[in-house]
């Protein structure tokens, strides 16, 4: 198509008018109609100019017979299928280049056509790709990722989880736990001391002489 492919800042009311339109499609679709149905308020046209595009509507808002017959489809699959024609049809150019490969497209590539097609800024370039990447969602051509790499994660993240719990494990001293003492009764309260002494690791019996004697000098002197 000689025109620049058309695009929309926010694609989530592009999916909000074509629901409406699988439910009732007007005779004639103008800007006045969607600010009426609520649609697009301030970008009407940009709705419009991706509408027109998919030639669901002429250049003066009439509905085409191609949009009558692929929006009274109730089947679902049938309705991606017709709609996907009218991408592909729309979208020549850019399926001449990549062929069904198109629908799932990486965003560097599709920019990269977009912008080279149409001379468009980077920031067009990325709405144009993200408005053809909506339309072929909506014809059924999501690219799903595959679960396992998410469980793939997961079960790396569980192994070094419990790599480092082993090693903590394996590292943690000796303890030493003196018996509750230096109770003191004042009337009905009761107060109670529990010492918990955390002993290093050490094969140097001085070491451990010197911390008994100063707990015995200074914890149970009294």
């Amino acid at each position: 198509m000689a025109d620049k492919h058309p695009y929309v800042s926010g694609t989530g009311v592009l999916i909000q008018v074509f629901d409406h339109l699988k439910k009732s499609f007007p005779q004639t679709l103008k800007a006045e109609v969607l600010k009426q149905l609520g649609f697009a308020p301030q970008n009407e046209s940009y709705v419009l100019n991706v509408i027109r595009y998919l030639r669901l509507i002429d250049n003066e808002g009439a509905r085409t017979e191609a949009a009558q017959r692929t929006f009274t489809l109730h089947d679902s699959g049938e309705f991606e299928r017709q709609f996907s024609d009218m991408i592909k049809s729309a979208y020549e150019g850019l399926f001449s280049l990549h062929g069904d490969d198109a629908w799932n497209l990486e965003d560097s590539k599709l920019i990269t056509f977009f912008r080279q097609t149409d001379q468009s800024s980077e920031l067009v370039g990325k709405r144009q790709a993200g408005t053809f990447k909506a339309l072929a969602t909506y014809a059924g051509h999501a690219k799903q990722l595959p679960a396992r790499k998410t469980a793939a994660k997961k079960s790396t993240y569980a192994t070094k989880a419990k790599q480092v719990g082993s090693k903590m494990e394996g590292s943690t001293p000796p303890a030493l736990v003196l018996p509750a003492g230096g109770s003191t009764t004042n009337g009905n309260i009761s107060l109670a001391v529990r010492v918990e002494i955390n002993l290093p690791t050490t094969g140097d019996q001085d070491v451990y002489d010197k911390i008994f004697r100063s707990i015995r000098d200074n914890l149970l002197s009294s």
